[in-house]
C-alpha cells in the first residue's frame, strides 16, 4: 500500500480568505490527482478550525473557518497531526472546536486532545490487511502540554526517550507499520541538529518504521536508516508565507511511501511548489538536486526518474 505524507498545511490567514472566493479543491491545484493516488494520507494541520476570537498573544496566529475542513476531505487526508505550535492559537476553545470539526468530518487526528490521555492516544488504521499505528508529538510550546484534566498537545522534548518509550513499545506490538509524526525543531534550517538526528535514530531503534518530521518550513534530507525511513522535515505544503529567496520555503515534495508487512519498500518524492495560496506539481531542478544533496549526507541516494525522486535502497 501507499502512504502519502504532506508537511505543514496552513489554511489560515490569507489562505482562509482566498477559500471564500474559490472552490475548496483550488488549494491542491494540479497536485490533486497525485495526492489521491494513495491508500492513506497524513498531514500536519497548521491552523485551528474555529470561530473562536480568543486569540493567544504570540507573533503569528492561524485559524481557518471550520467549513474549510472540506479542503482536507477533497484531498482525502485521513489523518492530521495536531501536535504543533498553532493548534491552540485561539485558546482551548479553538482547539476543542477543531477536534469537534475533524470528528464530525471523519478525519482522524493525533497529538492533541481534550485530556492528556486523548492527546497521547495512538491511532491504529487497518488497510489491505496491514495495521498502521500513528503517534503525534511536538517539542513546540511546552505550556500547551495537555494535562489529565485539561486540553492541549502531546509535548515531548527532543531526547526525552523515556517519555515516549512505553507508547511506542506498546503500539509496536499491535501494528505492522509504526509512524511517528513530530512537529519539532527551529525554523528555516536545512539540516537537523545532531541531537535531532540522534533522537530520530533512537526512535527507530525503539520500533518506529516511518518518522514524519515537520516545522522548519523547508524540507530537509531523508535517511534510510536500519531499513526504516526518517523524513527529518517535510517542509511546507501549502500556506501564505513570505518566500525566502535562497531557502525557498515555497518548494517541497509530496512524499509517497510504499509499505508492506516487512516495512518500507520504496519511497517516491514528487516536487511541488506553493503559489497563489495553492500547491502545484513542479519541475524545478534546484529543488530536486538540493534534496539529493541533503539526503546523500545521510548516505541515502535518490535517483531522478521521470521528474520524481526515488529511493535507491
Amino acid at each position: 500500500m501507499i502512504i502519502g505524507f504532506m508537511g505543514d498545511v496552513m489554511i489560515g490567514r490569507l489562505v482562509n480568505q482566498n477559500l471564500e472566493q474559490v472552490e475548496s479543491t483550488y488549494l491542491w491545484g494540479d497536485a490533486l490527482p497525485e495526492i489521491l493516488q494513495t491508500d492513506l494520507t497524513i498531514a500536519n494541520l497548521e491552523a485551528a478550525l474555529t470561530h473562536s476570537t480568543q486569540r493567544v498573544e504570540k507573533v503569528f496566529n492561524f485559524k481557518s473557518h471550520p467549513k474549510n475542513v472540506q479542503t482536507l476531505l477533497d484531498a482525502e487526508i485521513d489523518v492530521v497531526n495536531l501536535a504543533n505550535n498553532h493548534v491552540l492559537d485561539y485558546s482551548e476553545e479553538g482547539l476543542l472546536e477543531t477536534l469537534n470539526t475533524l470528528d464530525k468530518a471523519g478525519i482522524q487526528h493525533v497529538g492533541a486532545g481534550r485530556t492528556l490521555n486523548e492527546a497521547s492516544a495512538s491511532l491504529i488504521i487497518s488497510i489491505q490487511d496491514l495495521n498502521i499505528g500513528i503517534l503525534g508529538f511536538t517539542d513546540n510550546e511546552p505550556t500547551w502540554e495537555a494535562t489529565p484534566d485539561s486540553p492541549g498537545t502531546r509535548y515531548v522534548d527532543v531526547g526525552d526517550l523515556e517519555k515516549v518509550k512505553e507508547d511506542i513499545t506498546t503500539l509496536r506490538q499491535q501494528v505492522d507499520i509504526l509512524i511517528v509524526s513530530y512537529h519539532w525543531g527551529p525554523n528555516m534550517i536545512q539540516r537537523p541538529e545532531r541531537s535531532f538526528v540522534r533522537f530520530a535514530h533512537e526512535l527507530v531503534e525503539l520500533g518506529v518504521d516511518i518518522f514524519h518530521g515537520h516545522s522548519a518550513h523547508i524540507f530537509q534530507g531523508i535517511e534510510y536508516f536500519d531499513r526504516k525511513l526518517i523524513m527529518y522535515d517535510t517542509g511546507d505544503f501549502v500556506d501564505d508565507y513570505y518566500v525566502d529567496p535562497f531557502l525557498r520555503n515555497d518548494r517541497s515534495f509530496f512524499f509517497k511511501v510504499q509499505v508492506d508487512k516487512n516495512g518500507v519498500q520504496g519511497v517516491e518524492l514528487i516536487p511541488v511548489l506553493i503559489s497563489n495560496f495553492q500547491v502545484n506539481l513542479s519541475e524545478d531542478e534546484e529543488t530536486v538536486s538540493r534534496m539529493q544533496g541533503l539526503s546523500s549526507e545521510f548516505n541515502t541516494h535518490l535517483e531522478l526518474f521521470e521528474g520524481t525522486l526515488r529511493l535507491n535502497r
